[in-house]
Parts: structure tokens; C-alpha cells; sequence
């Protein structure tokens, strides 16, 4: 983590600051964490020195765009008493793509833009941010990053139909540039903005609530199946079903979500995920930071069934249930593994961890001291 300030600009004023969103939000927990861990003050200054640069970079319009200044519009004053407004870019190193610019699906990914499942994590880092420094800022600047987000990624399809979401939206979330939907994006939502419901109370302005976006997100998500085979996906239901069970026992909780279906998709997708055996292809063919989501999610197994254990209202007591906990228990110490392949230094040699070095350092930081981006 050190390394990562140092290399993107965050504590070295030398360097340019090279900032993005998702690698971002999980080093503002990390900071976060290695400050309550050891003590030092130093992390939790790193900590609040990134939200600000995210802000202040992120928060901007792309270096290469014709448009200049706050993605809000806002005078300098007012953008920064709102830097979440207008939602944040996702920190791609091309532009996005122009009105009319053919669609390239390979070139997509390399442009920018706003994706959703980004700003819910941000949305989560602000709130660890509320909860470990009390300034209601933090919180209100998650609060109006929902606002925004939710009113641009959804859009109708029809009447008495539940709303959809774009994958990925202009940086002045004007137009959809991939008008698909992510899986777990709904889901993401919903968890996201009932954890911020769990403190809108504790701020100062408790008038900003989510209560229309969470109900239209719970009709999206009613009766949805969340099985994948991605490892990063399988990692992100595992802490998503932990952070639902912690919002549950804070009193807060949805007929959209089942602890039992989620579960049940769990189950599956780690049963898929073992038969391809992709973990044990060699450095140059695997994806650090994908395997790495996989591994903070493991850890969130054993909080999950220590939860049911004392709230087994939460899943009806059957045989499945027991055997899908057994099958689980058992493969969670796989998150070890990961950790000590990735950190192998011939692995970190290996060109597929070079080239995505900032996220795969900082998301095996994560797997490494996982607590504060679990926990809510």
C-alpha cells in the first residue's frame, strides 16, 4: 500500500496522480484498516488524502475531453462541498467514446465513462469513511452519489416492469455506452443503499433518504438468480451476502433478498468454478485481481454461517442447508492459497500481474487485511 501511494501520486507530489475508481475504493478501506490495525495515524491520513484526490481527479472531466472542470458544472467552491453530484469517471486512460464513434467492444474497455458497480464501491468507501472519522460529509457524499447514479444507470421498459440498468454511462451521464445490464448490479445497489440507510440517521442531514431508489432496486432484484462462474463475481456475492446479513442484524432487511438463494448460488457457482480448475493454470494465464475478489470473499464464509448459526431464521433448517455449509467451511482456507501464489515473486513477474499492477497490489492488501471492507 505504501508502494501504491507512492507510485500514483498520493504521497509523492512528484508523480502525477494516476486515479481509478474500483482500485481506489478498496485502498481507502485498506488505509482504513492498516491504520486501525497498527496504529498509526499515517493510514488514516493516506486514507483522507485519496478521497480527496479521487475527488478532485475523478471527479473532473478527462484531461483529453473538449469540456474542462467539474463533472457538475459547479463553481470550484460548490463542486467540492459536492464532489459526488454528478458521479465520478472511472479513471480509464482513453476518453470515451465520441457521439457517432463506431462501437468497439475490445476498445471499450480501455475508455472511460461511469460504471455503476464502481460508484457503489465508492459509495461503500465513503461510508467506511463516515464511520471511522464521524464527518457527515462522507456520508452525505455517498448519499448524493446514489441519488445520482441510480436516476442515471435506471430506466423503465414498461409499465407494472421493473426497471433495468445500463452497464456503463457517459462521464456526463448523458447517454448509455453499454446498454446492457451487469449481473449483479441491481444486487450491488440494494445492499449498497440499505448499508447507507443503516447510517443516514447519524448525519446531519437525515432528510437525504434512498427509500424510492431501494424500492424499485428490490423489484429488480425479487426472485433474481445471482449464480456465475466469474471469480471476482463469486467473491463479490460472498461479501455481499455477509454485508446483507450484517444489514439484517441492524434491523434493516428486504423480501427482494433470501440468505437461502444467495446460498444456494454460492454453492453452485464455487462447484463450477472448481470443476474448470482455473486456479491452477500457470501466472501468465490467470488474472490476479479477479482471483484476489475471489479470496476476500472466502473470508466472509465463516462470518456468514457463524450469523445463521445465531439467526437460523434466516435459512429454514433442511439437509441442503447443512451440506451447502459443510461444502463451503471446507473451501474457504482456499483464499490462503491465492494470497501465496500472488504473493510468489515469479508470479509477480509474470506480465498479467505487471500489467494491472495497481489493482492486483491493492486488492491482495485487501485479501490480506480484508475487515474493513467487509464489514459495514
Amino acid at each position: 500500500m505504501e508502494s501504491f501511494a507512492r507510485d500514483t501520486g498520493l504521497s509523492d507530489p512528484t508523480q502525477t496522480p494516476r486515479r481509478y475508481l474500483w482500485t481506489d475504493a478498496f485502498a481507502v478501506c485498506n488505509f482504513f484498516q492498516l491504520a486501525k490495525s497498527s496504529g498509526d495515524e499515517h493510514y488514516r491520513t493516506l486514507a483522507l488524502a485519496l478521497i480527496d484526490q479521487v475527488h478532485d481527479v475523478l471527479g473532473r472531466h478527462h484531461p483529453d475531453s473538449d469540456r474542462q472542470g467539474w463533472l457538475s458544472g459547479l463553481d470550484n467552491g460548490e463542486a467540492r462541498q459536492h464532489p459526488t453530484i454528478a458521479g465520478l469517471r472511472i479513471g480509464k486512460k482513453l476518453n470515451e467514446r465520441g457521439i457517432g464513434e463506431p462501437f468497439d467492444e475490445q476498445r471499450e474497455w480501455d475508455r472511460d465513462g461511469q460504471y455503476f458497480h464502481y460508484l457503489t464501491k465508492w459509495m461503500h468507501a465513503l461510508n467506511v469513511a463516515f464511520e471511522e472519522t464521524g464527518n457527515p460529509d462522507s456520508l452525505r457524499w455517498a448519499v448524493e452519489l446514489a441519488h445520482t447514479a441510480f436516476a442515471a444507470f435506471s430506466y423503465s421498459v414498461g409499465p407494472a416492469q421493473p426497471k433495468r440498468m445500463y452497464w456503463k454511462m457517459s462521464v456526463d451521464l448523458s447517454r448509455p455506452l453499454v446498454p446492457s445490464m451487469g449481473q449483479h448490479d441491481p444486487l450491488d445497489g440494494l445492499l449498497t443503499f440499505l448499508e447507507l440507510e443503516c447510517n443516514r440517521s447519524e448525519a446531519e442531514d437525515a432528510g437525504l433518504t434512498l427509500a424510492s431508489e431501494i424500492a424499485a432496486l428490490e423489484l429488480m432484484c425479487a426472485g433474481q438468480s445471482w449464480a456465475t462462474t466469474d471469480a471476482l463475481g463469486i467473491g463479490g456475492l460472498l461479501a455481499d451476502t455477509w454485508k446483507y446479513l450484517q444489514i439484517r442484524q441492524r434491523g434493516v432487511s428486504t423480501d427482494a433478498l433470501s440468505v437461502a438463494r444467495l446460498i444456494d448460488d454460492i454453492t453452485w457457482s464455487v462447484q463450477q468454478l472448481l470443476r474448470e480448475n482455473s486456479l491452477a493454470l500457470p501466472a501468465e494465464y490467470r488474472l490476479a485481481f479477479r482471483e484476489l475478489g475471489l479470496a476476500i470473499g472466502l473470508q466472509a464464509i465463516d462470518r456468514v454461517f457463524h450469523a445463521v448459526a445465531a439467526h437460523p431464521e434466516y435459512v429454514p433448517k433442511a439437509d441442503q442447508a447443512d451440506k451447502q455449509r459443510d461444502f463451503l467451511m471446507r473451501i474457504a482456507p482456499l483464499h490462503t492459497d491465492i494470497e501465496a501464489f500472488w504473493l510468489a515473486s515469479g508470479n509477480q513477474r509474470a506480465a498479467s500481474w505487471r500489467e494491472h499492477l495497481d489493482i492486483n497490489r491493492v486488492m491482495l492488501a485487501s485479501s490480506l487485511v480484508p475487515d474493513r471492507l467487509l464489514m459495514i
